[in-house]
C-alpha cells in the first residue's frame, strides 16, 4: 500500500448511504487520516457545495477539506466554460451546481438558453422540463453533471441524475453531453493539482460503471465496495476487472 499517495472515494454507495454512514468506509477514512495520508472526494453528487459537503462528512466524523472535495458540478462548471464561453445557461440543479457556474461567472436564464446544464434537483418538476426540452429542441446542447440513471439510499434505490436527462434527450431526440465519472476528468484534476502519478491514485467506489470504470479508463488502481449499487457477483462477469474486490473497507488493509 506504500506506493499509494491519493485514496479517491466516491460518496453514494461507498462513504454513506443516504444519509446513513457506512462503518467501514468512515473508519477506514479516519485511519487514513491518522497516519497524514492524503484522500480525495470524487463524486458525481452535484447538489452540494464543497462547503455543505465537507459539513456533512464532518457529521460523520471526518476531517475533510473542501480542497479535497470534486464535484461533477466543479468540472461541469469549468467545461461549460471553457467550451462556451459567455453563453447563456438554463440549469437544473441545487446549490452546488449554482454555486459552481456562479463561480465561473457564468451567466444563468431560463429565456433562450444557449445550453442546458442538468444536475440532480430535488425539486424537479414537469415545469422545469419542459423549458429544458424547449430548450433543447431549439437548439441548446444538452450537458448533464453526470449520468447515473439510480442512487442508493438508505432505504432503496432513488431515480438518479441521469434519469431525467435520459428524458429530455430522448424527448429532444439528442445525444446529452455527460461530464462525471466514468469520464476521468475529477481524476485527472486531482493529478495537477497535487502532482501525482497515476500509479499514485487510487479510485474506490460502489458503481462498476461510474466509480471503476473511472479509475480504469484513467489508468488507475482500483477498489470495488459491495456497498452500493453493483454487487461483487455482477463485477465479477465484467471483462476488466479492478483492482481490488472487497465486501467492504474492513477487509482491506493499509
Amino acid at each position: 500500500m506504500s506506493q499509494y499517495k491519493a485514496f479517491c472515494f466516491d460518496l453514494d454507495g461507498t462513504v454513506y448511504r443516504g444519509k446513513e454512514p457506512i462503518s467501514s468506509a468512515i473508519k477506514f477514512i479516519q485511519q487514513l487520516e491518522e497516519r497524514h495520508l492524503d484522500y480525495f472526494i470524487v463524486t458525481n453528487n452535484a447538489s452540494k457545495t464543497p462547503a455543505q459537503l465537507k459539513e456533512t462528512l464532518s457529521q460523520m466524523g471526518l476531517k475533510v477539506r473542501e480542497e479535497q472535495i470534486y464535484t461533477s458540478a466543479l468540472v461541469a462548471a469549468k467545461y461549460v466554460k471553457q467550451q462556451f464561453g459567455q453563453a447563456k445557461i438554463f440549469m437544473i440543479g441545487q446549490d452546488g451546481l449554482r454555486h459552481a457556474l456562479q463561480s465561473q461567472q457564468i451567466e444563468l436564464t431560463e429565456e433562450n438558453p444557449d445550453v442546458v446544464v442538468m444536475g440532480i434537483d430535488q425539486q424537479i418538476n414537469y415545469e422545469k422540463l419542459s423549458k429544458a426540452c424547449v430548450a433543447v429542441q431549439r437548439g441548446a446542447t444538452l450537458i448533464g453533471t453526470n449520468g447515473d440513471v439510480k442512487i442508493p439510499s438508505e432505504n432503496g434505490f432513488h431515480q438518479g441524475n441521469g434519469s431525467f436527462v435520459n428524458l429530455v434527450a430522448n424527448v429532444c431526440g439528442v445525444k446529452p453531453i455527460f461530464l462525471g465519472k466514468p469520464r476521468p476528468i475529477m481524476l485527472e484534476m486531482i493529478a495537477a493539482d497535487f502532482q501525482l502519478k497515476k500509479e499514485e491514485i487510487i479510485m474506490i467506489g460502489d458503481n462498476y460503471d461510474t466509480d471503476i470504470m473511472c479509475g480504469i479508463q484513467y489508468g488507475c488502481d482500483t477498489i470495488h465496495v459491495n456497498t452500493g449499487v453493483i454487487n461483487t457477483e455482477l463485477v465479477k462477469e465484467k471483462e476488466i476487472q479492478p483492482t481490488y474486490l472487497v465486501n467492504d473497507l474492513s477487509e482491506f488493509e493499509l
